[in-house]
Order: C-alpha cells, then sequence, then structure tokens
C-alpha cells in the first residue's frame, strides 16, 4: 500500500461532543473512545451541570462507561448561567475538574434554557475567567425571534463575540462550529486567542441537505447548514493548516424517534464515523499532510495540552455506514447512514 492510501497521525481528540447520560453514555462513548483520546464534553444536561461538584460526578460516570482496554480522557465543562459562582468555576479549573466553560446563549439549543439570558451580566465572570487562564467555549447564535435563522451566527460575532473578544483580549476563545464565511473571516482577522472548531457535517453539507427531496431531520443540527459558499469557506478554512482551526464534531446523538417527529430534536449523531468522515474532506481537498494539525495538533497547542503519543493509522478503503445503530436499546441514525466513505480506520 502507497503513502497516499494510508495516514498515520498522532491520536485525535474531539474538542466539542455530547456524551449524553445514563443508557445512552453508556452506547454512544464507545464510537468517541475508538478514535479520540481525549474530548470536550458539552454540559447540556438535564439538569446542566453548572458547578464543580455535578462536573465531578458527570465525569465519574464516563469514566465508569468507557469500555475495558480503552484509553480514553473526559475533559469536563461548566455550563455558565447569569448567576455562575465565579469561586467554584475558578476553584473547578485549578482542581482539575474544568478544562472549559461553556456559553449558551438561553434557549439557542438543546438543553439551553437556562443559558445566559444578557451577555452584560457575565462580564464580570468573563473577567474572572481572563485572570485564570480558563477556555471559553461559545454556542454563537442570537436568539431573536426577529433574527433569520441562517442569519444568527454572522449576528451573534457584531452582536456579542466582537465586544466581548475587545474587551477581554486575553480571555481564550473558542468559537464552536462555526458554519459561515463571515465566521472564518473573524477569525483570521483575531489574534492567537480565539479559535473554531468545525464539525464534519458542516464540511459535507450545505442547507439543500435538509430541505430538497423533503425535509431531512438527519440533516438538521444547530447551527444549521448554510448555503455552498459557506461550506466551502468551511473546507479551505479546515483544510489551510492554520493553528487556530481544529476538529470539534459536535456529535449529539438523538433517537430516530426523536428526530423523526413532528419537532424534530436538533443534532447530528456523527461519531461513529468520525474521524473517517473528516478524512474524505481533506482528501478530497488534497490537504491529507494537513489533516494531522487540524485533527491531532491544533487543539492541544490551543488548550495548552501534550499531543497525544499514541497514533491512528487509516487506509483508502471502503466502508459502509450502517443505515442504522442501536442506542439505549432503540434505533439511532449515523451521519452519513447508507452510504459509502472511501477511507477506514484500521489501528
Amino acid at each position: 500500500m502507497s503513502a497516499a492510501d494510508s495516514i498515520t497521525i498522532a491520536r485525535p481528540d474531539d474538542w466539542h461532543v455530547h456524551l449524553r447520560d445514563g443508557a445512552m453514555l453508556r452506547d454512544v462513548l464507545p464510537w468517541t473512545a475508538r478514535q479520540f483520546a481525549r474530548a470536550i464534553v458539552m454540559p447540556n444536561l438535564s439538569p446542566p451541570v453548572t458547578d464543580m461538584a455535578s462536573a465531578a460526578a458527570y465525569r465519574e460516570r464516563i469514566i465508569a462507561a468507557i469500555p475495558p482496554g480503552i484509553d480514553f480522557t473526559p475533559l469536563m465543562t461548566c455550563y455558565l448561567t447569569d448567576d455562575t459562582d465565579p469561586d467554584d468555576l475558578a476553584r473547578g479549573a485549578a482542581e482539575g475538574v474544568f478544562t472549559a466553560a461553556k456559553l449558551y446563549p438561553a434557549n439557542a439549543t438543546t438543553n439551553s434554557a437556562r443559558g445566559v439570558s444578557d451577555m452584560r451580566r457575565i462580564y464580570p465572570l468573563l473577567g474572572r475567567m481572563e485572570a485564570e487562564g480558563i477556555v471559553l467555549c461559545v454556542h454563537g447564535e442570537v436568539t431573536d425571534a426577529q433574527v433569520d435563522v441562517f442569519d444568527r451566527e454572522a449576528e451573534f460575532i457584531e452582536c456579542h463575540l466582537r465586544p466581548i473578544t475587545h474587551n477581554f483580549p486575553r480571555l481564550k476563545v473558542v468559537f464552536e462550529h462555526i458554519t459561515t464565511q463571515e465566521a472564518v473571516n473573524f477569525v483570521l482577522e483575531s489574534g492567537g486567542n480565539l479559535a473554531a472548531t468545525i464539525t464534519p457535517q458542516h464540511l459535507h453539507l450545505n442547507r439543500n441537505a435538509m430541505l430538497v427531496g423533503g425535509i431531512r431531520p438527519h440533516a438538521y443540527c444547530l447551527p444549521v447548514a448554510k448555503r455552498e459558499a459557506h461550506r466551502l469557506a468551511l473546507r479551505k478554512a479546515a483544510t489551510s493548516g492554520d493553528p487556530r482551526f481544529f476538529l470539534g464534531t459536535d456529535s449529539a446523538p438523538h433517537l430516530r424517534a426523536a428526530k423523526e417527529s413532528a419537532c424534530g430534536c436538533a443534532g447530528i449523531f456523527n461519531a461513529p464515523f468520525a474521524i473517517e468522515s473528516y478524512c474524505t474532506v481533506f482528501d478530497e481537498e488534497r490537504a491529507l499532510d494537513r489533516l494531522e494539525g487540524f485533527a491531532s495538533l491544533h487543539g492541544p497547542a490551543f488548550y495548552g495540552l501534550p499531543v497525544n503519543r499514541a497514533t491512528i493509522t487509516l487506509e483508502r478503503r471502503e466502508v459502509e455506514v450502517p443505515a442504522m445503530l442501536s442506542a439505549a436499546g432503540e434505533g439511532i441514525v449515523p451521519f452519513h447512514a447508507g452510504e459509502t466513505l472511501g477511507w477506514r480506520l484500521v489501528s
């Protein structure tokens, strides 16, 4: 097998994942752990993970669900509210419980009702985070019902993210799951304290995937996929080699019944074949030599963590993605369901 048909990289990390809890956690975690050494775990459970004690307890439940023989480290986040205790957050970060804090604008996405209602209310907390060196992870969408759903990310940049980065220039911020040319440009125009994660679905899909040929709920996530020009901008950014862009799947499992309903849940379950999906994009963009940076190097550098010593190998071999998997005793539809990908994780 030639070098062009095989690639070995440092074991990657997922800098944005939803692992859920209970039976769902037990069944979806192995898909993430088979390929990623570490993962930034989202705190939007019900009730959310809003303090050090609940984060430590959730981490123990995750560790208990790791399959035997698998090396996987969950990196916990604190769900910010209007009333987050700065001392608890700082203590949790100092003691290694929190790796970052997560900002959800109230009602922006799944289980975000207790998120921040007014950004100005948490400015004192952001100042404390800046002083303590705590990373802020941001779901970047406004929630004003008058703003078009396809414009909410761009609006968030101007209304909230630009003021935050201006007022707290030393605060490290991860603009998560970016979906627009505007977001790419904002990162490129900013200094080294702002980075962004990019999901596999936003590299593969534009908004036609949700709407052409009928409503396709398994292509629906938040932020929603945008026009083709935005998808191309994301692919250019991801494969550019710029260290401010790195891997974050935003894998968000929902059972098939919850997706195929009158009010289908937002989220795409991409964990089962995430690294194969990314590798396919980098191959199509003739940038396989930059996959390791995006998947394995840029994230640790931004978070100040060591690169994983272990490696993974992908080969140019077809892998058929099942139309259906099982989680919590029911059916769950993975990203790329029924498709054939051209790369397979072999070790």
